[in-house]
């Protein structure tokens, strides 16, 4: 799934192109995945957007009239300004006469129009916890957060609540820096704050490189992100560490896969 620097990878491409364009029609898939898939997008018809911001893992763009169009990747969704295919879910036209398309293979991409400010039918978006780039995600809130939880560092960075748009892959970079093991339940002040910096230092780099590509991350204009090359752990199962050299072991942890250095990273 798409994380934090994928999508302000795709948020910078589609800013310039949609800020200020009016919406004139719209499509969407008569058999969405989840109900709300699509929830009130009929609205957007004759809607300005004003420009597109992110918060989290979610695209977020004020309308006129007091509305806000959200928009989530899911695991496989990409914004094209192109022709459709069999994977084209919804479609925007616009008043300069192209049209956007939103394309989600596996179909757990989201996009909904809002009342602005409401979220409460998008309660992931409606309980974010701060910007990890932002004067918000604090050091020391961040250290309480940690140590006032029993549960693992990695599943409780998933939860988005100490910080907003860490996934998978970023939260085994992050904790691989900070030289932290994932599974660990007690977090102190210091180690609190090293995994601060490196969540930080991960993120900025690899918004740098437009993101991680994989398999189906796209920007806007097709192109893959490079960051790919440049991860220390996640992915590299039974690859020597770069720091130690000792292999990289890889298990399940609240569901997800997870790698790290069992000589690094410590309990």
């Amino acid at each position: 799934m798409p994380e934090l620097p994928e999508v302000e990878s795709v948020r910078r491409q589609l800013d310039p192109e949609l800020s200020g364009k009016r919406v004139l029609e719209v499509w969407v898939d008569p058999h969405p995945m989840v109900p709300r898939q699509f929830q009130r997008i009929a609205e957007l018809k004759g809607r300005r957007i004003s420009c597109v911001g992110r918060r989290g893992k979610f695209l977020i763009s004020p309308l006129d009239r007091g509305l806000e169009l959200v928009m989530h990747l899911g695991m496989t969704g990409v914004f094209r300004f192109e022709v459709s295919d069999p994977y084209t879910r919804a479609s925007l036209t616009l008043d300069d006469g192209r049209r956007l398309i939103f394309k989600d293979v596996r179909r757990f991409g989201r996009i909904a129009v809002v009342d602005a400010g409401r979220y409460d039918t998008i309660p992931t978006l409606a309980h974010l916890g701060p910007e990890p780039l932002s004067d918000e995600f604090d050091p020391g809130r961040f250290s309480l957060w940690l140590t006032r939880t029993d549960a693992p560092v990695k599943p409780f960075l998933l939860s988005q609540r100490p910080v907003a748009g860490v996934g998978n892959i970023y939260a085994d970079e992050a904790l691989w820096v900070a030289r932290i093991h994932p599974a660990s339940r007690r977090v102190g002040p210091k180690r609190a704050r090293l995994l601060h910096t490196a969540i930080r230092e991960v993120l900025s780099a690899a918004i740098d490189r437009e993101g991680t590509t994989f398999s189906d991350y796209r920007m806007v204009n097709g192109e893959s992100g490079r960051n790919a090359s440049f991860l220390f752990a996640y992915g590299r199962g039974g690859e020597p560490c770069p720091r130690c050299s000792y292999p990289l072991r890889k298990i399940v942890l609240g569901g997800r896969g997870t790698t790290y250095c069992p000589r690094c990273q410590r309990y």
